[in-house]
């Protein structure tokens, strides 16, 4: 049994996300078991979410998994919990265009069959609220409202103009008032929030009980369990069984209206116990993660290793080491997954462990294969220039450089199609992913980094020069705005077959020899599982290979 709300905003900066996290602390005071989901691809809510609950939070994006995919990973993670708590995405009703709901924390809802609790930013209104709210109820007759809570309150009499106004929206209620409070607002940094690394000192238990005071304080938590039905969880066929709307938003181009896998839900059973040891990038600079995706890489049989880039002077060997559980033979990698982050708000540690970058480059001049996505391709570049102008060397696999600026230089949802085969799957393989990032590939990649920390000596990126100096780009990609001629996918490698045999270094590998596979592209697994398949069965390969 358990209760199920999504908390939606009227906009975005409404402050949903404090709203969420007030109550899933508030939840979580009282003892009760929480799980969290956040509508849509965003990495840092997920982790402020766990933050609080204890709890991996998970993200259920309609265009990335499809309606099978979200309600698989909904019924899998809500089952075990006493309250689902789903935190939306922008508006309630904003989605992947202006036309249809595609996208949407509306049609999330409705997918879900949970009510809405509706946070509207009430500064500066009065009898307007009760306007707004019954647009926002009015507009879909499809959803189920929970109720109605006002945040960024002043004063007590303010409470009272809304309560009042709330008598002109019936069918609706106003569950609660929350007053602005200085110091309890999360600070932001490029998409919307900082990540829960950099707030986890502030996220200690006395702000999260600050937190959980704030929300009871202005609204019932026991009025809002009475309005939440307390049932079973459904099963994903359950929840699929009499899904509204299309599985995909019908304005974007034809093959980006459906799922890129009608089966990521239902990865295909393999062998117990893994057969290759995968190395995963997990600190400060590199913590932008689907958790599914490792769940995905798991189930094809991966042993999955944590290590920090920023503090570990070598590559591990395996946390569960031979015997049962484990991998028994070879104690180090068979591949890496570098995932994104922030690198260039650490990049002076991250230049300053030279042997952790000199064993990354090692492990990619041995064929390993290695798969790594926004900061954690930044970390294979040459170098990586911060937004002071400070360059500073990196692993050195391609010969790129790249630099921040201080506007993104791209935004939105990407479906990647494989020009060739290679680490994530034979050619024309279809994996969806989204992408957003402040920094850029440097036209002048290279040549030789400009004055600064990478002319220091002992500082280079490279010594031997990288394994590809103009790497070659796999990915066809599609936008919402149809096939786009960007460069993504680079590839490097420096043996022919996976193996140990050496290319020549900074020659492009030819297609399919590719053993490093660099993208901005965040993709998540589920849209096609696969892929997680290939890059599995590549690393174990390449233990075959070695052994």
């Amino acid at each position: 049994m358990a209760r199920v709300v999504v908390i939606a905003g009227t906009r975005s900066g409404c402050g949903k996300t404090t709203v969420a996290v007030a109550l899933m602390a508030a939840l979580v005071r009282r003892g009760l078991a929480v799980q969290a989901f956040k509508a849509g691809p965003d990495f840092i809510d997920p982790g402020l979410h766990q933050l609080v609950t204890g709890r991996p939070s998970h993200n259920l994006d309609g265009w990335m998994l499809g309606p099978a995919g979200v309600c698989d990973v909904f019924a899998r993670y809500a089952a075990g919990a006493d309250v689902a708590v789903v935190e939306g995405v922008m508006g309630l009703y904003d989605g992947f265009s202006g036309a249809d709901e595609a996208g949407s924390t509306a049609q999330l809802a409705k997918w879900l069959h949970a009510p809405v609790l509706l946070v509207v930013d009430a500064r500066s209104m009065a009898r307007s609220l009760a306007a707004e709210v019954r647009g926002y109820v009015g507009f879909d007759a499809g959803l189920r409202f929970a109720g109605v809570v006002c945040n960024k309150v002043g004063t007590p009499s303010h409470a009272g103009l809304l309560a009042e106004a709330m008598t002109l929206a019936p069918g609706v209620e106003l569950l609660g008032c929350l007053r602005r409070e200085a110091g309890l607002e999360l600070p932001s940094r490029h998409l919307g929030l900082v990540t829960a690394g950099d707030v986890r000192g502030m996220l200690g238990p006395d702000f999260v009980g600050r937190l959980a005071d704030w929300f009871e304080d202005g609204v019932s938590v026991g009025r809002l369990a009475a309005v939440l039905p307390d049932a079973p969880v459904p099963s994903a066929a359950e929840l699929l069984a009499d899904l509204p709307g299309s599985p995909g938003p019908e304005s974007a181009p034809e093959s980006m209206s459906e799922s890129a896998s009608d089966e990521a839900s239902a990865p295909e059973a393999v062998d117990p116990g893994p057969r290759a040891r995968i190395g995963v990038a997990l600190d400060e600079a590199f913590c932008f993660y689907y958790p599914e995706n490792w769940r995905h890489l798991v189930e094809a049989g991966a042993e999955l290793v944590f290590f920090s880039p920023l503090r570990d002077a070598e590559l591990p060997v395996g946390a569960s080491g031979p015997g049962p559980g484990g991998l028994g033979g070879l104690d180090g990698l068979d591949g890496l997954y570098l995932g994104g982050g922030y690198p260039e708000l650490h990049a002076r540690e991250l230049a300053a462990n030279e042997p952790m970058r000199a064993a990354v480059r090692e492990l990619a001049a041995s064929g390993a294969p290695i798969y790594a996505e926004c900061g954690g391709f930044m970390y294979l570049m040459r170098s990586l220039r911060t937004g002071e102008g400070e360059e500073f060397p990196m692993c050195g696999v391609f010969g790129l450089r790249c630099a921040m600026t201080d506007r993104f230089r791209a935004l939105g949802y990407r479906e990647a199609v494989l020009r060739e085969d290679g680490l994530l799957g034979p050619a024309w393989t279809v994996v969806r992913g989204h992408e957003f990032h402040y920094s850029h590939i440097l036209e002048e990649s290279g040549t030789e980094p400009d004055e600064g920390p990478c002319a220091e000596p002992g500082a280079t990126a490279a010594e031997d020069g990288p394994l590809t100096d103009v790497p070659r780009a796999v990915y066809r990609v599609r936008t919402r705005s149809g096939w786009s001629d960007i460069k993504e996918g680079f590839v490097a490698g420096a043996a022919p077959t996976g193996g140990a045999a050496e290319a020549a270094p900074g020659t492009t590998p030819e297609p399919g020899a590719a053993n490093v596979l660099g993208s901005y592209i965040h993709l998540h697994f589920g849209s096609n599982p696969e892929a997680a398949r290939a890059f599995v069965d590549r690393c174990a390969a390449h233990r075959e290979a070695a052994a």
